[in-house]
């Protein structure tokens, strides 16, 4: 399967959770089990020998877990607060209906541990940039920020890139 034929299976959902937000919904793509490989082979293939493949609550986790195992690397959650066992530190972000904070064990890129994040939108940014600061802020060293679909216009891309200069991300799709 191409991967543009994976990807159109995302579909619009108008006005959720709230009105005047286009949700993208991957459940779709993800009942595919040859579109969701393929979508994994992409993401995959774009990344290079590192240590963990860390994703973003809750739909950053479905990528990015399956990416690790094709990429033999390990795999850390960013988790929303309260839901991790162990000690954590954590970092609130604005979303384009309201703030959320998500943590990360202290532990999670002990040693300076390479990593990608992985997400599935970006769109106002905020929470990978928190994903950001966290990694940095526990000693990992970030490669690229990958997503499955970047939003345009929203303002995503230029706060990653004002507040994190070095930082790739890479969008398989944007609009």
């Amino acid at each position: 399967m191409k991967l543009a034929d994976a990807l159109s299976l995302i579909r619009d959902i108008p006005d959720y959770p709230k009105p005047g937000i286009l949700f993208k919904d991957i459940t779709p793509l993800l009942a595919d089990p040859t579109a969701y490989s393929t979508v994994i082979k992409a993401f995959a293939s774009q990344i290079d020998d590192v240590d963990v493949i860390a994703g973003i609550e809750a739909r950053g986790f479905i990528f990015a877990a399956a990416i690790a195992l094709e990429k033999n690397a390990g795999f850390v959650p960013f988790r929303k607060s309260g839901k991790l066992p162990f000690e954590t530190i954590g970092a609130k972000y604005g979303l384009e209906y309201g703030e959320d904070e998500i943590e990360v064990h202290i532990d999670a890129f002990a040693n300076g541990k390479t990593v990608v994040i992985i997400d599935d939108v970006l769109a106002t940014g905020g929470t990978i940039a928190a994903a950001l600061e966290l990694a940095e802020r526990t000693g990992a060293v970030v490669k690229s920020v990958q997503v499955l679909f970047e939003i345009s216009g929203l303002g995503g891309r230029e706060l990653i890139a004002k507040r994190f200069p070095k930082i790739e991300i890479k969008s398989l799709v944007t609009s």
